[in-house]
């Protein structure tokens, strides 16, 4: 019985994938759209400008648009995101295929309609010239992995900061963009390319070579990164970073160093020795309470309690 309420949930959602994906391209490739106008106009001494406006056009909407359907689809929007999710067991496969279909179809739809809005479009990614087949395919790896990366620790992955995973995510893509606008697009998203690319004809002959970069091997690599971490626990490395528990937070220095010159009749090389050699152990990644400190023994005693000689020895 549960199954059809099960495939029904998941038609919404891809159904709704698709409106969130056409609402991220429409908005980002839209600022595309207008950076080229302007760049036409003024000349190619708005370049450097042209690359901030796009940039930041592609980070704002993907902000914008992961936030209004975060709680709704996960806001995915990319079939490279999708096969990572599904690679790790995160997603369905069948949701996966669902959403497959729904984000190019939301491309396609959002290029057609900025291609009636606005004109002919240029937003299509290609290789600048000078950058070979290799180096495109390198640079759409590196970037979609970081992207997907963002999207699996920050979205993925449940800590306090989860609501706020679509601004981490959206500038993500923003310094992405920075990076690699000038020399494949910078695309990271299947469905961003192929959109534009239907509508106008697949103007670039080279589509398959940042398609494989993005979609295989930008996804096996962030979710390989993902899965190592995940499996080595991670979170024991450096703990306790989202907490609101001020109790671990470290040690007053200056309370550490009073401490040790009341304990001890040290020189002041000695004292200096000291304190370098506790104060690591009172770091926020040993999960050492601020309540307590650590004796030369392995015992805790509260710093407001001062320690015998003996215990101290």
């Amino acid at each position: 019985m549960g199954r059809p309420s099960n495939l029904r949930n998941d038609f919404m959602a891809a159904g709704l994938e698709l409106v969130g994906t056409m609402f991220f391209l429409l908005l980002g490739l839209g600022g595309i759209q207008a950076a080229a106008a302007e760049v036409s106009l003024i000349g190619e001494s708005a370049a450097l400008q042209g690359i901030l406006y796009v940039s930041t056009c592609m980070g704002l909407s993907l902000v914008v648009s992961a936030w209004v359907f975060f709680r709704i689809t996960g806001s995915l929007f990319n079939p490279c995101v999708t096969v990572a999710l599904v690679l790790l067991g995160i997603v369905t496969p069948f949701r996966g295929l669902l959403y497959f279909v729904a984000q190019f179809a939301g491309s396609i739809l959002a290029a057609a309609l900025l291609r009636g809005l606005t004109g002919p479009l240029a937003s299509n990614t290609s290789l600048r010239a000078g950058t070979s087949l290799a180096q495109g395919v390198f640079i759409e790896m590196f970037i979609t992995c970081a992207l997907i990366i963002a999207v699996l620790m920050l979205a993925a992955e449940k800590h306090s900061a989860t609501p706020f995973a679509p601004v981490g995510i959206g500038l993500t893509l923003f310094a992405c963009h920075l990076f690699a606008v000038v020399y494949t697009g910078a695309s990271m998203n299947t469905a961003r390319s192929f959109g534009p690319a239907v509508i106008s004809g697949f103007p670039d002959s080279h589509h398959w070579v940042v398609l494989l970069g993005r979609t295989v091997l930008g996804s096996l690599l962030g979710s390989a990164f993902y899965a190592v971490c995940k499996h080595y626990q991670y979170w024991t490395l450096n703990p306790n970073q989202d907490t609101g528990d001020y109790t671990k937070s470290p040690q007053d220095p200056i309370g550490v160093a009073q401490t040790i010159i009341e304990d001890r009749n040290l020189s002041p090389r000695a004292i200096v020795g000291q304190i370098s050699e506790r104060l690591p152990k009172l770091s926020i990644s040993s999960g050492t309470s601020a309540g307590v400190r650590p004796t030369s023994n392995g015992t805790n005693v509260s710093p407001r309690a001062k320690p015998s000689l003996s215990s101290s020895v």
